[in-house]
């Protein structure tokens, strides 16, 4: 794995320890048009690399630096994630140029080939935590959908990269009963669903209200993890998945 080069204008210096690892789509037509932006210097954007959908990668900005790709966000505690992560943009219409069946376009084999070559040689160079490795709307919920349900996250922990719940094996230690929990919900229910996924890493509610932000959460962590039910609503097998996740966390 060789990437090409071009040089991205975009970037500053770092102001945090290299830590984390944060997976975008570019939601464009073509990967030319997303590469001309990303080098695009009245733009303000950029990435340290670009995946092509046939596995080419070409890398934008050099890894000690601080690429322009996070925005505002938080995961763990965290704020000023540019400075903290390195970021890959792979190239793919997402939500933004869905297919003709209305549809995110699926990333093709070789694209997502590269992706998980290129961001494990990253993770072990740079000793990057399993729950350090993040999509775009794990770190920006009310903001961003990429990489998307589509991305095949599964795949990627299954190759060390991100880690997925064992659903099928031990349960977790509370046995879940009734509905779930949705928007207006309030009360201990709902504020030990913020402290399962405050410790997973996102950014939650101070209050046991299940408000606009708790939905766009369970929404992101459900485009990562329950990618077949996208609906914002913390359903028990959300809540189990939750629970699962937490558990592999460990903090």
């Amino acid at each position: 794995m060789k990437p090409s080069v071009c040089r991205s204008p975009n970037f500053n210096q770092r102001r945090a320890s290299l830590d984390m690892l944060v997976l975008h789509y570019t939601g464009m037509h073509t990967g030319e048009a997303a590469l001309a932006r990303l080098c695009d210097p009245e733009a303000e954007v950029s990435a340290h690399y670009l995946v092509w959908e046939d596995g080419r990668i070409t890398q934008l900005v050099a890894e000690d630096k601080r690429a322009w790709h996070a925005g505002l966000g938080s995961w763990q505690g965290d704020t000023d994630l540019n400075s903290h992560s390195i970021g890959i943009e792979i190239v793919n219409g997402g939500h933004d140029v869905p297919g003709a069946d209305g549809r995110p376009v699926p990333y093709p084999d070789a694209q997502i080939m590269a992706v998980i070559e290129l961001s494990r040689d990253i993770v072990d160079r740079h000793a990057i935590p399993q729950d350090r490795i993040v999509g775009h709307s794990d770190i920006a919920p009310q903001r961003k959908r990429d990489p998307g349900e589509h991305f095949p996250w599964a795949r990627l922990a299954e190759q060390g990269v991100g880690f997925w719940p064992d659903l099928a094996g031990d349960a977790p230690g509370r046995v879940l009963m009734g509905r779930g929990l949705g928007p207006g919900d309030r009360g201990e229910a709902v504020g030990r669903l913020h402290e399962e996924l405050g410790t997973i890493g996102y950014a939650v509610p101070a209050q046991a209200v299940y408000q606009a932000l708790t939905e766009a959460v369970v929404t992101a962590f459900q485009r990562r993890f329950r990618p077949e039910r996208v609906t914002g609503q913390a359903d028990l097998e959300t809540i189990r998945a939750i629970m699962a996740v937490r558990k592999l966390v460990g903090r």
